[in-house]
């Protein structure tokens, strides 16, 4: 198998990035065999236009038992009933896994379905605000991190094969306990989603601004917004409902600083704004020497 960690990947849900990962795998692992499942009758046509995988289809029955790495990519509140469903299926030296944002519930979830099997939750901080089969492409994770959180009596070598796949597929892994990682993500990802969603909803209610002023006026920041708000709505609204207990933690601690700015601007403390932006300022530079951005002006918008 040329060094490859495992010799079949079978993927259940084909969206973004489950499909990428199919990809991924056809382009840097082209020996290992792929099988793709999905649901929707629609998703698998579309799959299989694209010739995403060497087998498609709906039934877990159906050739489940080959692979050796399954990777769950469905919605994190769908994550119960898909291993209900799989389990009897999976070949019993199986590695499962997922590429959930929140890691808490879905090892509750695994451990209550799949408890005689190798389970190894992951989270592959890669994406864009698009969805579906045709949305995907194989360097997605390319120098962007997979977030590995195994439980604490995981085989060693297990995990290793699993962080050697995500490697071989481009990423830098981290392995993590998965309360701290949910914590973690709550700051970096759960509630900027969730400031993206309201502030695009509250710009869309104004009953003194129309519709086509917002969207004819928008600024730089207010496109940003609506890029993040474009994502999938069913995946985040699972996302907040499986990880509330740390969004809201994290939405608390927000509310009380965006209540001190509040104050600063109403009582014209120019000193406290200024510090605010020069730190966070500092923070965007941070950001694209660790290499997860680039510095290309105006955020690499196309002026053409």
């Amino acid at each position: 198998m040329s060094g490859a960690p495992f010799q079949h990947v079978a993927i259940i849900g084909l969206g973004l990035i489950g499909s990428s990962i199919a990809r991924a795998v056809r382009e840097y692992i082209p020996d290992m065999r792929t099988s793709g499942f999905d649901a929707s009758e629609e998703t698998r046509a579309k799959a299989k236009a694209l010739k995403l995988c060497d087998h498609i289809g709906s039934n877990p029955a159906d050739g489940l038992d080959q692979a050796d790495l399954v990777i769950l990519c469905v919605p994190v509140g769908a994550m119960e009933q898909v291993l209900a469903d799989i389990a009897p299926h999976l070949a019993t030296d199986a590695v499962i896994s997922d590429v959930g944002s929140c890691k808490s519930s879905v090892i509750a979830a695994m451990r209550a379905k799949v408890p005689g099997h190798i389970f190894i939750p992951a989270h592959p901080v890669a994406g864009t605000e698009k969805s579906g089969p045709d949305a995907g492409f194989s360097s997605l994770f390319q120098g962007r991190w997979c977030i590995v959180t195994p439980d604490a009596n995981t085989d060693s070598a297990a995990v290793e094969r699993l962080s050697r796949f995500w490697q071989v597929l481009g990423a830098d892994v981290e392995t993590m306990d998965a309360a701290h990682h949910d914590m973690v993500l709550a700051v970096t990802s759960h509630l900027p989603h969730l400031i993206a969603y309201t502030i695009v909803g509250t710009a869309s209610d104004l009953e003194d601004v129309t519709q086509s002023e917002v969207i004819k006026y928008s600024a730089g920041g207010f496109r940003d917004f609506t890029r993040i708000a474009a994502s999938d709505p069913i995946m985040w609204r699972d996302v907040f409902l499986s990880n509330k207990e740390a969004v809201l933690e994290m939405l608390q601690r927000f509310s009380e600083d965006l209540s001190a700015l509040q104050r600063a601007i109403r009582w014209e403390k120019g000193d406290e704004l200024e510090e605010l932006f020069t730190r966070t300022r500092a923070i965007r530079r941070e950001i694209i020497e660790e290499g997860q951005d680039d510095a290309a002006p105006d955020f690499g918008r196309s002026h053409e």
